[in-house]
């Protein structure tokens, strides 16, 4: 049980720190991810990563620190966890993203809560395919850094707090960045309207984009069809 609730705090985490610093820096909104300074954008993408770092460290002994249902999907694709703590995971994750927006949403209830969303000019398929891509590149990293023979060991977690920046600093003008379902469920319960129609987007094109490099971590990383012996 402890690994569970250690995924909801890590998440709720996630969500308070990464959607409060996108809504103090006024990187909330679809407007204002079109128009937002360097500064801003920079701004959000620090605080994401930096809360993956911090929460990698605190609860990665106990849980691993998924803190993300296609981070978990991709581990489970990969034979590294069971089907039963998978799931829980997923549930715990999703609790604790509505908690740390329920917070975001005591503070400051007319913000755009961090919410995901298709910006000006960009089409549904576009930002699937963006969230697709970027969510594969990250989860790839998870995989490869926290394999147990390849892996990159206590620095795993610099790591994959550094690429969930870059993932921001490059996917952020195109869906307000998820590669998170739960990150992107939790604010949008508070926000409603098309945070919630578009939420599906946030949902599917993450876990397949996880799916993808569970995949392209087996050929590469494992043991596949695809090397020669």
């Amino acid at each position: 049980m402890k690994k569970y609730l250690a995924e909801m705090v890590g998440t709720m985490v996630l969500v308070l720190m990464g959607c409060g610093v996108a809504v103090s820096l006024n990187c909330s909104s679809v407007c204002d991810l079109v128009t937002a300074n360097a500064a801003t954008v920079i701004g959000t993408s620090m605080a994401f990563g930096l809360a993956v770092v911090a929460m990698a460290y605190a609860i990665g002994g106990i849980s691993g620190c998924h803190i993300n249902p296609a981070i978990t999907f991709g581990v489970w694709l990969s034979g590294r966890m069971s089907g039963k703590d998978a799931v829980m995971y997923v549930i715990f994750q999703i609790i604790g993203a509505v908690i740390g927006a329920a917070i975001l949403f005591a503070l400051q209830p007319q913000s755009g809560l961090g919410a995901n969303g298709l910006q000006p000019g960009i089409s549904t398929w576009t930002g699937f395919l963006a969230e697709v891509v970027f969510t594969c590149v990250f989860v790839l990293v998870v995989l490869g850094t926290t394999d147990s023979e390849k892996g990159a060991g206590n620095f795993a977690g610099l790591a994959i707090g550094l690429s969930l920046v870059l993932v921001h600093l490059v996917c952020i003008r195109y869906t307000g960045t998820s590669v998170n379902p739960a990150r992107s469920i939790g604010p949008a319960i508070f926000k409603g309207g098309e945070a919630l129609k578009q939420l599906w987007i946030f949902i599917l094109a993450p876990l397949a984009g996880a799916a993808l490099s569970a995949l392209i971590w087996k050929c590469i990383g494992g043991k596949c069809n695809c090397e020669k012996k």
